[in-house]
Parts: C-alpha cells; sequence; structure tokens
C-alpha cells in the first residue's frame, strides 16, 4: 500500500494513534471469518432438507434477485466443506462462524422430525474444524426461516418464540458437547425490517410500520428465552456462550443541528434491539417509544403501533447476552427538515423516524464506502451507551464486483482494524474480529453481483473452484503475525498451510 493512501485513510479516523505503520493487537484477541447456510451450502432440497423462505422466493420470483441467481448450490459448501476447512487452515483462523439451517436440521419446522442427514453434515463439518483446532461459532439462526412457518405468520406470530426455542433446544443437545459459542439470531433489523417492513429481504412483506415492529417484539423474547435456556440448563454442563449478533450501520451528523435526527436513526435501526438487551433499564429506546405512540395516535391508531413490552418482559430481555455481537458495514449522515416531511408512506418505520441519509462524494469505496471513523464512532458509543460491554466483532467487510486484486477491500479490512485499535486503546472491551466472508457467496436479492470473500468463487465451475484473494493472503499475514502492519505486501502466487494449522 502507498503511504500517501496510508494517510489519506487514517486522516479519516482522526487519530494520533494511526500514524504508527505497525500496530500489534491484544495478546488474547481473536480472529475468524464467516458465513451463513444459505449463502454457501447449496444442497437446497438434498438429504431430506425442506423448503426454506428463501428456496421459496428465488424459486417463486427469480429475478426479485439482482442477477435472477438463487443458493440451489451456492459455494456447495455441503458437499465441499473438507475443502472448507482447508481454506480455514490456509488463513491460519482462531475460529470459523458459520449457521445452522433450520430446514435441513428439522424437516417439518418442529422437533417431531430431528433429519439425520443434516445432523451428520453438520457434525462432519464441526469434526473436521475441531481435528486443527479452529473453534466452532455457531448461529441458530441465518435468515432461513422453513417456509412451513412462514405460512404460519414467521416472525409476526407469537408462536414463533416457542417454534424457535424448541430448535435452540434440539441444537443445544444435538451440538453442545463440542460448539462452545452459539449466536442465538443474526441481524434482527435485516430480518424485521428488510424482511418485514420492506421488500429487501425474504419474505418481502412490506408491511411497514407494523410487522417489522410485531418481529422486533417477539424476535427479542425468543433471543431472551433461547438464552435463558442454554443458562440455565446447558451452561452448567457444556460451559458455552451464547449471545446475538446485531447489525449496525453507524448514523452521524454533518452538522450539528441534526444531532438528535442522528440519535434517533441509531434508535430506530439497531439500538430498537440493542438497547432492550444491553442498557441499565432494558425496553424500547425512549425515543423509538415516543415517536411511533405520536405517530401512530395522529394516524387515528388507538394506540401504538410498536407493542410494549411489559415489566416482566423487559427484566426477561435485560442483559440476555454474554457478548454484544456487532456486524458493521456502512456509515451515514443524517438530517431531518421540512425536506423530509411527506418523503415517506404513512404509515411507515421511515415515517415514524423521519430523516434522510446520504454518503459524502469523496469517500472511497464504489459499493461500499470505507469510513473507518464511522466504526471508531459507532464501537465508542457501544461503550460509552452501555457500560463497555464484550464486543465479539461478528461481521465486517467490503464488496466489489470481483477480480483476485482486491486492494479496496485490504484498504478496508486495514483501516477497520486500525480503527477498531484506536477503540480498544480507549478502553473498548472487544475480544475477536470477524471477517465477511470467508468466500463469496450468495448475498441475498444481491445474488453474485456483489463479492464479499477473501476467496474468489467460480460459480461457473462444476466444483466451485475458489481462489485466494490479496486480501486473503493480507489477513492470513495479520493472523500470522498478531500486527497490523501497512507496509506488508503479500506474494499471491501460492497459499499454503502454516505449520501447526
Amino acid at each position: 500500500m502507498q503511504i500517501s493512501n496510508y494517510i489519506q485513510v487514517v486522516s479519516e479516523c482522526q487519530s494520533a494513534k494511526t500514524q504508527n505503520l505497525k500496530r500489534k493487537f491484544p495478546d488474547d484477541f481473536r480472529f475468524g471469518t464467516a458465513t451463513a447456510a444459505y449463502q454457501v451450502e447449496g444442497g437446497w432440497n438434498e438429504g431430506g432438507k425442506t423448503e426454506s423462505i428463501w428456496d421459496h422466493l428465488t424459486h417463486t420470483k427469480p429475478c426479485a434477485v439482482k442477477d435472477c441467481s438463487n443458493g440451489d448450490i451456492a459455494a456447495d459448501s455441503y458437499h465441499l466443506y473438507k475443502r472448507d476447512v482447508e481454506m480455514m487452515r490456509e488463513l491460519g483462523l482462531d475460529y470459523y462462524r458459520f449457521s445452522l439451517s433450520w430446514p435441513r436440521i428439522l424437516p417439518t419446522g418442529f422437533p417431531d422430525k430431528i433429519n439425520e442427514a443434516g445432523v451428520q453434515y453438520y457434525n462432519n463439518l464441526i469434526d473436521e474444524m475441531l481435528k486443527y483446532n479452529i473453534e466452532p461459532v455457531v448461529t441458530i439462526y441465518h435468515w432461513d426461516l422453513p417456509q412451513k412457518l412462514q405460512k404460519m405468520g414467521g416472525w409476526t406470530n407469537p408462536y414463533i418464540i416457542d417454534w424457535y426455542t424448541d430448535y435452540a433446544r434440539v441444537v443445544f443437545e444435538l451440538f453442545g458437547e463440542k460448539v462452545k459459542n452459539w449466536i442465538t439470531i443474526n441481524e434482527p433489523e435485516q430480518i424485521c425490517y428488510f424482511g418485514y417492513g420492506s421488500n429487501m429481504l425474504a419474505p418481502l412483506l412490506n408491511i411497514t410500520g407494523v410487522a417489522d415492529y410485531l418481529c422486533a417484539k417477539n424476535l427479542l423474547l425468543a433471543h431472551a428465552r433461547a438464552y435463558h435456556i442454554y443458562n440455565e440448563e446447558y451452561r452448567p454442563k457444556q460451559a458455552g456462550t451464547i449471545f446475538i449478533s446485531l447489525s449496525a450501520q453507524y448514523y452521524d451528523y454533518e452538522f450539528k443541528e441534526f444531532k438528535d435526527a442522528a440519535e434517533d436513526a441509531n434508535d430506530f435501526t439497531w439500538a430498537i434491539y440493542s438497547h432492550p438487551i444491553f442498557s441499565k433499564n432494558g425496553d424500547f429506546p425512549s425515543s423509538v417509544k415516543k415517536r411511533v405512540k405520536a405517530k401512530s395516535i395522529q394516524q387515528g391508531f388507538p394506540r401504538s403501533r410498536l407493542p410494549e413490552l411489559t415489566p416482566k418482559e423487559i427484566e426477561y430481555i435485560r442483559g440476555s447476552s454474554d457478548y454484544f455481537g456487532l456486524n458493521h458495514y456502512f456509515t451515514f449522515y443524517v438530517y431531518r427538515n421540512e425536506s423530509v416531511k411527506g418523503l415517506y408512506p404513512s404509515p411507515s418505520t421511515s415515517d415514524d423516524l423521519g430523516v434522510a441519509t446520504y454518503q459524502k462524494k469523496d469517500w472511497k469505496g464504489d459499493l461500499n464506502k470505507i469510513v473507518p471513523l464511522g466504526f471508531y464512532k459507532l464501537l465508542t458509543k457501544i461503550r460509552n451507551d452501555y457500560d463497555n460491554p464484550p464486543v465479539i466483532i461478528t461481521e465486517n467487510g467490503f464488496a466489489t464486483k470481483g477480480g483476485l486484486d482486491d486492494d479496496d477491500r485490504v484498504t478496508f479490512f486495514r483501516s477497520y482494524l486500525n480503527a477498531m485499535l484506536d477503540a480498544i486503546d480507549d478502553g473498548s472491551d472487544i475480544r475477536s474480529y470477524t471477517a465477511w466472508s470467508m468466500m463469496d457467496n450468495f448475498e441475498w436479492l444481491q445474488g453474485f453481483s456483489e463479492r464479499y470473500g477473501l476467496y474468489e468463487l467460480d460459480i461457473k465451475s462444476p466444483n466451485r473452484t475458489r481462489t485466494p484473494r490479496k486480501s486473503a493472503f493480507v489477513y492470513k499475514q495479520i493472523l500470522r503475525t498478531r500486527e497490523l502492519d501497512w507496509q506488508y505486501e503479500p506474494d499471491t502466487d501460492v497459499m499454503t498451510i502454516d505449520k501447526g494449522h
């Protein structure tokens, strides 16, 4: 990397600490990569697996996806799990985060039938990882709800709390002796707002300002119940940890008059899920409760469209996560003025919030913008708002359109790790960093048009060839040395497995 580029990137972090060309990570800091079942497994109808909401969407509305692709084969990890583990060894990972497919394990959606072929697949993957001392970090739910349960209302039906926790109990029983790090649910905002309150993710309900709020309450209660089940029944004998993974983009203000608007944007998009769990008093953020109630009454509703959490529910949810699992990709500036009035349908969650967002044209990046200062500010906000909870960064990554020479991704990882180190120096309790993603995969409604992988996936090859990008070699060097070296230039000819991996 050119030193001039380094100076440009670190200037956006506005920190004197970033002037060091080499920085060490804490001795006990851990690194991994992440994927999700539907995005990489393939084998969509093999071995007893039944239909998920993503199978249903991509088969009934194929071109709802940008490139009309689907996850029927994806990276074919269902058959190529040994190659997946070989890549983990090449990178030198401490851990690998993957998710379980609910309809692969419970084909009816319920625990009346456990699919042995699905269980065997996950046992094979876990055993292969453990053979090489790679720790499994397992997400119980990463968006692939059984279609059968969606027909019954999915996450808007309060019985989902029973359905999900029955499923969670099954996987604790099946894999808990081997898996010591559980993530209950991945990205509540994407499940509830993107899936139920808009048409950005399956099931594309777009019942905004109603369904997404119902989903939010049910999801939080389902997460909390799974946490308490594990904490009371399984932790004493399995000695693991359990937490939730929240998607938190950072909403900032360029002009002081929009400070409150930026705070509201953070509250509506991610603190609506983090505040009930991590704040001192629990419950939804007061700004969300006040704005939704006022809008609801104004619109003629007899009560707030945001369902209340009872005092008992507030106490049940509060404190129900061992770590703050953080997924972060984007930073936005926010404003709220007369131009925003009437901008969104009413009722809608966007209208309840009442802001507009933008990104600066001079921010580096195409599909993603590289704004490490936003990441630093987000980590600082989490520390200040929630009394410095232990944080595991469960996703952080950069999209390109493909190609092996991914210098922008290298810049992204270096600058965001640099910002993270600044936050650690300031006192933030950050334990681990997880790059999204180990390899290109099916990126939901973007299909394969956006590539996040350290390894490039050739979707045209019959054996789904995976080739390391420049970023894979740079990430490997970071893990090998436990050091962020801005001047390191890798030899990208051959990727090997270091001794001990």
